[in-house]
C-alpha cells in the first residue's frame, strides 16, 4: 500500500521520561517543546497528569505554550484519570488498556467485555468535553486477533480520532506489523497510531511496516530514548522516510536535527550513538580508500542524503591506514599543495606505514604533506 499519511506523535515528554536516566526539569521540557514544535511535528505526548503533581504541572505549562503541535496527555483508561486529565488544558487524551493474557492476567484482571465497556464510557466522556482522543491497545503483539478486533470494532463505532496498537515489548516483525495493521486497517474507519518498542532492534523497520499496511502515526522519541532499549528514534524514522518518500517529511526542518539530538543527549547524560542515523558523529565520514575516491568525484555514490540538508558536513578521513591517494590529494589540495603523480604515490605509501601504528592526527598529516613540497 503507498504511505498516503504520516504524522508523529512525539513523546519524548512521555515514553523518553521513563528512559532510565531522564529527569527533565520543566524548564527542559520547555526547551524541547519548543524545538520539536519548531522541528514541525504535529503532536507532542506528555506523561500524565496522575503520576505526580509536577507531571501535572509541567503539562499545564506545555500545554499553555504558544506552540502549532497539539499537546496530549497518555493517561489509563480510567475515568477519573480521564477527569484529570481533561482540566489541564491539553488538546487530546490518549488512553490504554492492556488487551494481552499477560496483561489481563497479571495486570488489571478484565475480561475483553470489561474493556469494552470501560473504554466505551472513558472515550465518551472525553468526547463530550471536546477533546480529541485515541484509544490503544497495550501489548498488542501478544493479543488474540479476534479480541482485538472486538475492541477496536466496538471503540470504533465511537469515532475517537485515532485507535492504536503497541508493540510494548519489542517482539513484533516487520510482517506481523504489515498483517496486524491491514487487519485493522479493513476493521476500523479511523486513524491508526502505532507505537514500536526496540527490544529486537526492529523499531524503525516495524513503524515503517506500519505506515506500508496503512498506519497514519507513529509514536517516536528523541533518540529513541524510552523504557528499556526505547522506541522509534524521531532522527532514524525521518531518515527511513526521507530515502523512500521525501515528499512525506519535505515539511520538517529537518536542519534542527542535530542540536535537537544534542539538546536531548546532554539532559540525559548520555552520548548520541555513533550509528544514529543523520545525528550520530560518524554519520557523513568516509575513510576507506575506494569509498573516499568515489565520495570525491560524486557524493551520491556512498550518501544518499546531502549532509548539508541536516547543516552537516562531508568528512573524508585521510591519516590512516586505508587511506588512498585520492583522499591524500583531496587533502593537499585544500592545503594549497600541488603534487605530482609520484610524490602523491609516494606520500600514500607513507602515510600507510606511519599509520600502521595508530591513526595520524590532522596536523601530523598536514606536517608531512607541507614537508614533502619544496619551500
Amino acid at each position: 500500500m503507498t504511505i498516503k499519511a504520516f504524522n508523529i506523535i512525539e513523546s519524548t515528554l512521555r515514553e523518553g521520561e521513563q528512559f532510565a536516566p531522564a529527569h527533565f526539569t520543566p524548564s527542559q521540557k520547555i526547551a524541547i517543546a519548543e524545538m520539536l514544535d519548531e522541528f514541525g511535528v504535529e503532536y507532542l505526548e506528555l506523561t500524565s497528569p496522575c503520576a505526580s503533581p509536577q507531571s501535572e504541572a509541567d503539562l499545564r505549562t506545555v500545554a499553555a505554550l504558544p506552540l502549532r503541535a497539539k499537546v496530549l496527555t497518555h493517561v489509563r483508561c480510567h475515568l477519573d484519570d480521564a477527569k484529570v486529565a481533561i482540566d489541564t488544558g491539553a488538546d487530546g487524551i490518549d488512553v490504554l488498556f492492556g488487551t494481552s493474557s499477560e496483561m489481563r492476567s497479571f495486570s488489571h484482571g478484565k475480561s475483553v467485555d470489561q474493556i469494552i465497556e470501560a473504554g466505551t464510557e472513558v472515550v465518551r466522556y472525553i468526547q463530550s468535553r471536546g477533546l480529541e482522543v485515541r484509544f490503544s491497545s497495550e501489548d498488542s503483539f501478544r493479543s488474540e486477533p479476534r479480541d482485538l478486533l472486538r475492541v477496536y470494532q466496538a471503540i470504533d463505532r465511537l469515532h475517537p480520532q485515532r485507535v492504536g496498537l503497541a508493540d510494548t515489548v519489542g517482539i513484533a516483525t516487520p510482517n506481523q506489523v504489515f498483517e496486524m495493521v491491514s487487519m485493522v486497517r479493513k476493521a476500523v474507519d479511523c486513524d491508526i497510531e502505532f507505537h514500536a518498542h526496540n527490544d529486537t532492534g526492529c523499531a524503525i523497520a516495524n513503524a515503517f511496516a506500519a505506515l506500508e499496511a496503512g498506519a497514519t502515526h507513529i509514536d517516536t522519541t528523541v533518540l529513541g530514548i524510552g523504557e528499556r532499549n526505547g522506541i522509534v528514534p524521531l532522527s532514524g524514522m525521518i531518515a527511513r522516510l526521507l530515502s523512500v518518500h521525501p515528499e512525506l517529511v519535505a515539511h520538517y526542518r529537518l536542519e534542527i536535527l542535530p542540536e535537537l539530538d544534542r539538546m536531548v543527549a546532554d539532559m540525559v547524560g548520555i552520548d548520541i550513538p555513533f550509528n544514529a542515523a543523520i545525528t550520530g558523529d560518524t554519520a557523513f565520514h568516509h575513510k576507506a580508500g575506494m569509498h573516499t575516491n568515489a565520495v570525491l568525484n560524486d557524493p551520491s555514490s556512498y550518501e544518499i542524503f546531502d549532509p548539508a540538508r541536516f547543516g552537516r558536513e562531508r568528512t573524508v578521513m585521510a591519516g590512516h591506514r586505508l587511506t588512498g591517494r585520492h583522499a591524500i590529494a583531496s587533502r593537499a589540495t585544500a592545503l594549497g599543495l600541488t603534487l605530482t603523480d609520484d610524490k602523491l604515490r609516494t606520500l600514500t605509501s607513507e602515510v600507510k606505514r606511519r599509520a600502521d601504528a595508530g591513526p595520524l592526527s590532522n596536523d601530523e598529516l598536514d606536517e608531512l604533506l607541507r614537508g614533502s613540497v619544496p619551500a
